[in-house]
């Protein structure tokens, strides 16, 4: 005879994932997720970027893919942007995203959080333009080519706006793109940003 011991520890669900924070512009605090699928923009990186922007994004209209904790899109509502949408995979990030942009919108912005394939999803904003978008997947996905091409298919970039690409120094192998052309190039240690502008040539791209 022996006595059956069951771990009833075994039987309860996981606990959940351990919750980060951030600081942004005007010492904002954020929430974000653990592990590199929801990595946020490196500080050094964020202030630079907004640096470069200066001036631009007070009443903007801005698009933030993979969207991972928001703070990207957080601080372009702390800095006034009018509107901020994002695209996220992840369903726990997007409620990350949901309530850390809540917590910092002032009551006439606006803000989207839309959760699913980034490609598929950019197809649902076709017809809209956006001042500014800030793209960062994983650096190692196959991410890069299908939505660069859906951003200047759709035509989501105004013609005065200006595209953002977070991504490894080495590890960047995007063909050209019809109507968008690379304006600059930053490196900040591990992290490379690409920005793009829409080129002066007619718009007729489509997919």
């Amino acid at each position: 005879m022996f006595d059956l011991v069951v771990d009833h520890s075994s039987l309860l669900p996981p606990p959940p994932s351990p919750l980060m924070s951030l600081r942004i512009y005007g010492n904002r605090q954020l929430k974000t997720l653990p592990g590199l699928e929801t990595r946020p923009t490196p500080g050094r990186v964020r202030e630079a970027i907004f640096n470069i922007w200066q001036g631009k994004i007070d009443g903007c209209r801005w698009l933030d893919l993979c969207t991972g904790s928001g703070s990207m899109g957080a601080e372009a509502l702390c800095r006034g942007a009018s509107l901020v949408v994002g695209i996220e995979q992840s369903k726990s990030a997007c409620s990350i995203i949901q309530e850390n942009w809540q917590k910092v919108a002032r009551e006439e912005q606006k803000f989207q959080v839309l959760r699913g394939d980034v490609v598929q999803r950019l197809k649902t904003l076709a017809g809209q333009e956006f001042d500014h978008i800030y793209f960062d997947p994983p650096y190692a996905s196959n991410l890069y080519q299908p939505v660069l091409e859906a951003i200047a298919g759709y035509q989501l970039l105004a013609s005065t706006g200006e595209l953002a690409v977070e991504h490894s120094p080495n590890k960047w192998q995007v063909e050209p793109v019809p109507h968008l052309e690379i304006d600059r190039e930053k490196v900040y240690g591990n992290t490379a940003v690409t920005f793009y502008i829409p080129s002066l040539l007619p718009r007729l791209y489509c997919i």
